[in-house]
Parts: structure tokens; sequence; C-alpha cells
């Protein structure tokens, strides 16, 4: 298996609605593992084009009771692949994500709510 780095920063929560039982946020995801076969000499880092991302392989992570996301792409999608000559690829990205909320609001307005975002891999 290979171990992936995470770190995520909630930059707004636009909206929470009660009637739906779901929130918005804007997160800024990072992901960084190693690939060997990306080894190069050198002691540089490069930003590539986002665009090989699609040439790379990338960790299958989801956001948990998601209903709908996307990523960002004004004016160029909102990604960044940078290479490290170790093969260590560091993927961000920024999603706007609307995360069901299961919400008990049998002691509304007295009530206290906790909602999560949870991220998981697809396929392990």
């Amino acid at each position: 298996p290979v171990q992936i780095a995470m770190s995520l920063d909630i930059a707004s929560i636009s909206s929470i609605s009660e009637s739906d039982m779901d929130y918005t946020a804007t997160i800024s995801l990072r992901q960084r593992w190693t690939d060997p076969r990306l080894v190069f000499h050198g002691n540089r880092s490069f930003t590539l084009d986002a665009r090989l991302v699609e040439l790379l392989w990338v960790p299958d992570t989801y956001i948990v009771e998601s209903k709908r996301s996307f990523l960002h792409d004004v004016t160029v999608g909102n990604r960044l692949v940078r290479l490290f000559s170790n093969g260590t690829v560091l993927y961000a990205l920024r999603i706007t994500a609307t995360v069901a909320c299961n919400m008990d609001l049998s002691k509304y307005p007295m009530d206290t709510q906790t909602c999560r975002l949870q991220l998981e891999s697809c396929k392990y």
C-alpha cells in the first residue's frame, strides 16, 4: 500500500440547511505520496501543468456522504501538482461540496449539531 499524507483546510462554510439536512463547504485538500517511478536526479522540485495529473497515479479519495461537489476551474483548474526529486508528489485542489448532515432537531432551538467531513479511499 501507498502511504498518503493529507491535510485539509476549510476555506468557508457557505450554507447550513436544516430542511435539507446538509451543509456546503469550500475546502483546500492537499495529498502527498511517494511514487518511486518518478524519481529523478537533482535537488529540485517542479510544478507541473495540472493537466498532467491525468497521466499520474493519484489516490482515489472521496468525500463521504457528499450530495454534490465540484472542482473549481476559474480561470484555470484550481489544482497544483508538484514533483520532487525523490519521487514525492504533492497534489492540491480546491473543492466545494454539499455534504449530508443528519441533524436531530427534537430539542430545537436549544440543540447542538455536529456535522462531519469524512474522506475515504474509494477502493481500499
